[in-house]
Order: structure tokens, then sequence, then C-alpha cells
């Protein structure tokens, strides 16, 4: 009974997997405490209907679009200080002690972040999304994944580094794409659709559609 409870609940939000029938019932009922615990504070804390973990902390909320059915997971920290709106599709998750930074310094104003469509994140993963970050629908990305979009500036050997300023062009993420834990996007990547990054991979430049990339700095290795 509880599985056929449970798996009316995930087509409601939109999952289409079935639960393992190996189950047991003690799970699924915690599972369902916990998400409903997370609903209401989404109710409370954002007005929306959002799963909302303990201490999360959205900065410049009404900064902040979201579809149905989106999650925070416990102790994130979104910042939504930005020239466009921070913008999350149905079904984005954010996985537990991740950062979403966009204004880290007062010399520059953060461009913003978009998530589309049923992607999520692992856990320990951060955006750093001064220069803009992309990521489209039905991207599935490890544990401590990150991204940095912008660079600092070091050609005048005359200054200090820190003097010097930073450029940014942003990172852009297609749809269709699994990206391994620990994988570092680096400014003015970009990825597309249909891909699959490697577990630990540095990812820099631009790479085509239908590919496995991988290595430090990541390369292609085939095509899918």
């Amino acid at each position: 009974m509880l599985k056929k409870l449970l798996k009316k609940l995930l087509e409601k939000n939109g999952k289409s997997y079935t639960p393992d029938s190996d189950l047991p019932d003690q799970l699924i009922l915690s599972f369902l405490y916990t998400r409903l615990l997370m609903r209401l504070r989404g109710l409370l804390f954002l007005r929306k209907k959002i799963f909302i973990g303990k201490r999360v902390r959205v900065k410049h909320k009404r900064n902040f679009s979201f579809g149905a059915n989106c999650t925070l997971e416990k102790y994130v920290t979104l910042d939504c200080y930005a020239k466009d709106k921070v913008v999350f599709g149905d079904t984005v998750k954010i996985g537990a002690y991740s950062t979403v930074s966009i204004t880290s310094h007062m010399s520059k104003y953060g461009k913003g972040l978009r998530i589309g469509n049923n992607s999520g994140v692992g856990e320990y993963s951060f955006f750093g999304c001064s220069g803009g970050v992309q990521i489209g629908s039905d991207v599935i990305m490890g544990p401590y994944v990150s991204f940095h979009s912008e660079n600092h500036n070091f050609s005048d050997s005359s200054k200090l580094i820190r003097e010097q300023g930073v450029s940014s062009e942003g990172i852009v993420l297609e749809d269709n794409i699994w990206v391994g834990a620990k994988v570092t996007f680096l400014d003015g990547c970009h990825v597309s659709k249909n891909s699959v990054v490697a577990a630990g991979s540095v990812v820099r430049g631009r790479f085509p559609e239908n590919v496995v990339i991988g290595g430090v700095p990541a390369k292609v290795l085939k095509q899918l």
C-alpha cells in the first residue's frame, strides 16, 4: 500500500520511475515525512509550493523564480542578488550543503543562474555565477560539482593580480547531460546536448554534442 502511495506521489511530482519493490515501509514513511516537512517549510518561508530543507538561506527572494516541485535540500545557500532573475524550471533539485554565489564582491554585480526542467545537482556543490551560468533540461549532476564563471586578469606584471580585475564569458550546459562527481567547469566552457562528463574532469572550451568528455583539462574521449 505504501509503495503504491509513493508511486502516485512521485508521478504527481513529475517523477516517472517505479519505487524498488525491496524498499521497507519504514524507509518510505521516513521519506514521506521528510518531504511533508520540506513542503511546509516552503509554504512558510517563500509562500509557494517548494520543498525546502532545514537551515536553507535564500537572499533577495523576490529575484528567485521557480516552477513546480523544486527542492532546496538542507543547508543550501542561494544568493539571488543578480542582474537577471535566478530561474529554475520544474523539478529542479539543489543538493544539501550547496552554495549558489552570484554577487560575491562589491566590485561586480553578478549576472545570474538559469536551470531547466528536471535538472539537479548533488551535495556540496558550488555555483559561482558572477559571469552567468545556464543549465538546460534533464541535466543530472553528482556531488561536489563546481562552476566558476569568471577569471582573474593577470597580464600586467606591474600590478598585483588582485588589482587587475576580472573577466567573464559565462558557462553553458545544454540539455540531457550527465555530469559525474567532482567536475569543475571553468569560465567560457560550453558543453553541448546529449553528453557525458567524466568524474573529476576540469572543463574549459567548447564541446560538440553526443560525446563523452573527461580529463584535466577535459577532452573528447569518444562519440555516443
